[in-house]
């Protein structure tokens, strides 16, 4: 197991749009002010990462993270910064890196990128690619990135762009590279494939027993010595959220979370989301609804269960109230991760 030093503990939102304290739709541009505001409140309190994720949609805010990061990079002062994620198949990786190289002066070292394949397809059409590519964009993009981020003259060459002959790219960062990891969903490949770059590996963990994604970090780090790189951090990405009870949290959570999976099961043809399938999540699965008690001793066992050494918490999941998700954060700052610690150093 990890030592307890060695664990460090995130946040994660996608800018879900809010609603006010009477139940009122706000403006995204109000929800990205909030964003910085609860970024901000993370740093103060000690939390190690703030992730900011990307979509191209009406139910989130944010579709330029690296953006949002810039500004969090002037009015903070710890805290790591990064992407959660930079949906890579549709974006330019030498812009990527320049923009987080940008960030990473801005922030004085603390900018690292999670790119992934994201999970919605609206970037696609947006930016002039097929969906048809999907596979070989994120593969040749991510190679490319990967090279870029070794922060040396790149001689590339792929399918879907024209070949680089020792090009250099700046801005070259103080710190001489930016951590790069990969958002992986659960495939063999995908697990495989970060360690063939040397990027450490994010797992999002959505459903489920987390104990079932183990055998991922057992194969990861078997790639990693196949590959000749060094043994890289594991983290886990999921979603909950925090009130001072179990009930007050669950029935925070509910209206929410029906809200916002209900949509998606419309848009892919899902059958209905029910209270009893976010109850099962909740108390069986990868929902970290709860008190500060109950969600501390969930995310120890996920730590212990996978072999992780960070553990991001998705904080937003629907259109919550601003106020309701600067308690979860304070909550999560305060007593959820003091007490994992604690909770994993009684068993190491």
């Amino acid at each position: 197991m990890v030592a307890v030093s060695e664990l460090r503990f995130g946040l994660d939102t996608f800018g879900d749009n809010q609603l006010d304290e009477s139940g009122q739709s706000i403006s995204s541009a109000q929800t990205i002010r909030n964003v910085i505001e609860q970024g901000v409140l993370a740093d103060s309190l000690g939390v190690d990462f703030f992730n900011v994720g990307e979509h191209h949609r009406d139910d989130f805010a944010i579709s330029a993270p690296d953006t949002v990061l810039a500004g969090l990079a002037t009015v903070t002062k710890k805290i790591g910064l990064g992407s959660g994620v930079t949906v890579l198949s549709s974006d330019d990786p030498i812009r990527v890196y320049q923009r987080f190289a940008t960030i990473d002066a801005l922030s004085s070292g603390r900018a690292e990128i999670t790119a992934g394949r994201g999970s919605f397809i609206e970037s696609f059409p947006l930016f002039g690619y097929e969906l048809s590519d999907y596979g070989v964009l994120f593969e040749e993009k991510l190679s490319l990135l990967a090279e870029a981020l070794k922060e040396r003259p790149v001689t590339w060459s792929g399918s879907t762009r024209a070949p680089l002959t020792n090009q250099e790219i700046y801005p070259k960062t103080e710190r001489g590279h930016i951590p790069l990891r990969v958002g992986v969903g659960g495939t063999p490949e995908s697990v495989v494939r970060a360690a063939r770059i040397g990027a450490q590996l994010a797992l999002a963990i959505i459903g489920g027993d987390p104990a079932r994604f183990a055998p991922f970090t057992g194969l990861y780090h078997d790639a990693l010595k196949e590959f000749g790189k060094p043994i890289l951090p594991v983290s886990i990405h999921s979603p909950g959220h925090i009130s001072e009870t179990d009930e007050a949290a669950i029935e925070e959570q509910w209206p929410h979370y029906f809200s916002m999976f209900g949509r998606i099961g419309r848009e892919r043809g899902w059958g209905p989301t029910t209270k009893e399938h976010y109850l099962n999540e909740v108390h069986h699965g990868s929902l970290y609804v709860g008190s500060p008690e109950t969600v501390a001793k969930k995310i120890a066992y996920a730590i212990k269960s996978v072999g992780a050494s960070r553990f991001d918490f998705k904080y937003s999941n629907g259109p919550m109230p601003h106020s309701k998700l600067i308690k979860s954060i304070e909550l999560y700052a305060t007593r959820v991760i003091p007490r994992v610690k604690e909770l994993l150093s009684q068993e190491s």
